[in-house]
């Protein structure tokens, strides 16, 4: 019989290791069975060994229990410590439970394991508090649990009836490493507190291992990065309406051995995302996705692109095997065809007449052309009027206003004076958007903001103001944003739709109570843009939900509590240069 394919062997490596850690933890709890023909072997060795057998049983099922997600992902420091722990596991089993069965799978896991040690070559991720609290909290919570397990099961051991509040206070004291009022007959006192306290000691070393590991070097853009993605933009900045997005400083990014083409991503929660088509010339694509791949391997990482355009999913998919899925089309308003007169753009138009009567202006200008006391006066309302805490977006954000390096960016602001005895922050600032080069004749939207006091349509407003404006700006078109799935909402609500495409719609609307999915193309729609569909690419149908999660804590829309992250240095500008992320170490491509 043949063996599993080498990319399978971590896959299989993992599973067996789960299995053998969950046989060596029941192997702990359980009373020892003595079935065995070892036991009288067993039997000679001293009392104090046996019971310690049954805590580092225990011990070694939970870690090698956590350490199977490590081994599937082809990690060296898991495979490392595999090796170290099942000798240990096969010798408790033969000591404790006198398994001849589970010490031999422990032992032929062992020389599979040195057998196929390339196959193990992953580096670390990154130290994260994170992972620290959750690992505290988990395994607190796994091993006030198998110690209530542990106690009970010794029941014909025990010295009387104890209550159940009872046993839980012994449990509890025994995983501080202190002695509880239960008692037990045979010796079982030192078989259960053994077990208690290694059980406890395992919960603090590991939670302290997690937090005081070394970190590794946190995937930011350079300096020299940022420069010769901006050379990339200044030649192919016109091909992609995401391009320049791939500046953003909290991104890493490889680039191909030419130097003509690069990949931006971000890893996060082991997926290796990258953002947008690569940077540069076409022609030397496939050498930049083939650096992203090798180093997605290295780390073990799943590589995955969210919102590439039909060309840049082709190129993925032809190169690296990868398949793709359509996630949404973007907007796109083509400037010379813009106009506010006709039937379909009446709602809007009447709109923004209504504003202009209450008393608003605009002002479209770059962002070199604003003085510092305005530029700064937009910095803080952009801050300020921010929904979340922290600022969203990956995809089709910046994260910045008013870089020295951005000044050809575009601010579009809408201001109406204060009325009297009205006290406002920002002056007669009342809303903002900020929009970022796309070639030399491009702009997308990045950011849109609002005063809460503010008339409603100050969205509509901007987009109006940008357009009418534009033409002055040497702007030809607009990119607005993302409407997910909007194929699927509109081909729901028309006349005759199948049963799926509405169950499908039905669904969208649902999740549109928590996510902008049926707002954003509602508003995108009022414009009349051009939609240019865009993809997700995937390696496997099974990683979908993994790679949505992290899309999803990458554009901000899933966070983390606040005692987790690091807060920027200065909250008056919209990201801060030296903000950490944390993510997993990378080695930069020459």
């Amino acid at each position: 019989m043949k063996g599993p394919k080498p990319e399978n062997v971590p896959a299989v490596v993992g599973t067996i290791a789960a299995l053998i850690g969950l046989a060596d933890v029941a192997a702990g709890v359980i009373p020892r069975w003595r079935w065995s023909k070892v036991h009288a072997l067993a039997e000679v060795l001293p009392g104090t060994v046996t019971q310690l057998a049954a805590a580092g049983s225990i011990i070694v099922g939970i870690l090698l229990l956590m350490l199977a997600h490590g081994l599937k992902r082809a990690k060296k420091r898991a495979w490392m410590a595999a090796v170290v722990l099942l000798p240990i596991g096969a010798a408790a089993q033969l000591i404790y439970r006198h398994s001849r069965i589970g010490t031999i799978l422990s032992l032929l896991l062992f020389v599979y394991l040195l057998r196929h040690k390339k196959a193990f070559d992953a580096l670390p991720d990154s130290r994260s508090r994170w992972k620290a609290l959750a690992n505290l909290i988990v395994m607190g919570g796994v091993s006030f649990a198998l110690g209530w397990v542990i106690v009970g099961s010794h029941a014909n051991q025990m010295v009387g009836d104890p209550p159940v509040l009872e046993q839980i206070e012994h449990v509890v004291w025994g995983l501080f490493g202190f002695e509880g009022s239960v008692r037990y007959t045979g010796g079982t006192d030192y078989v259960v507190g053994y077990s208690l306290g290694a059980l406890g000691l395992l919960t603090v070393l590991s939670t302290a291992y997690l937090l005081f590991r070394p970190e590794y070097p946190a995937p930011l853009l350079t300096e020299q990065d940022e420069d010769r993605l901006r050379e990339l933009l200044a030649k192919h900045g016109a091909r992609d309406s995401l391009g320049h997005f791939a500046l953003r400083r909290d991104k890493s990014v490889v680039f191909s051995p030419s130097g003509k083409a690069a990949v931006s991503y971000r890893v996060v929660s082991g997926v290796m995302l990258a953002s947008g088509d690569p940077i540069g010339d076409v022609e030397a694509w496939p050498g930049a996705i083939e650096k992203f791949m090798e180093l997605a391997k290295r780390h073990s990482w799943t590589p995955a692109v969210a919102g590439c355009s039909q060309t840049g999913g082709e190129v993925w998919t032809r190169e690296t095997g990868l398949d793709a899925l359509e996630m949404g089309d973007e907007a796109i308003v083509e400037v010379a065809d813009f106009s506010l007169s006709g039937r379909s753009m009446r709602n809007v138009r009447q709109m923004v007449k209504r504003i202009e009567r209450n008393g608003y202006t605009t002002k479209v200008r770059r962002v070199g052309d604003l003085n510092p006391e305005e530029l700064a006066a937009v910095q803080k309302a952009a801050n300020a009027w921010r929904d979340t805490e922290d600022e969203r977006g990956f995809s089709m954000a910046l994260g910045r206003i008013g870089d020295p390096k951005d000044l050809d960016a575009i601010i579009a602001t809408a201001h109406k004076d204060p009325e009297e005895g009205e006290d406002l922050p920002f002056g007669d600032l009342r809303a903002m958007q900020h929009y970022v080069p796309w070639g030399p004749d491009g702009s997308s939207l990045e950011l849109m903001r609002r005063d809460r006091s503010a008339d409603p349509g100050m969205n509509e407003l901007l987009i109006v103001a940008f357009l009418q404006a534009a033409p002055e700006l040497g702007i030809k078109r607009m990119s607005l944003n993302f409407a997910f799935f909007r194929s699927a909402l509109e081909r729901g609500g028309k006349l005759g739709a199948g049963p799926v495409v509405r169950i499908q719609r039905a669904v969208l609307i649902f999740l549109s109570r928590w996510f902008q999915i049926e707002s954003l193309y509602k508003f995108n729609e009022k414009f009349r843009p051009i939609w240019e569909p865009r993809f997700v690419v995937f390696p496997n149908s099974r990683d979908l939900p993994r790679i949505g999660f992290a899309m999803m804590q990458a554009e901000g829309f899933l966070e983390l509590p606040r005692l987790l992250r690091r807060r920027p240095a200065d909250p008056s500008v919209i990201m801060d240069d030296e903000e950490t992320v944390e993510q997993s170490e990378v080695t930069r491509a020459a």
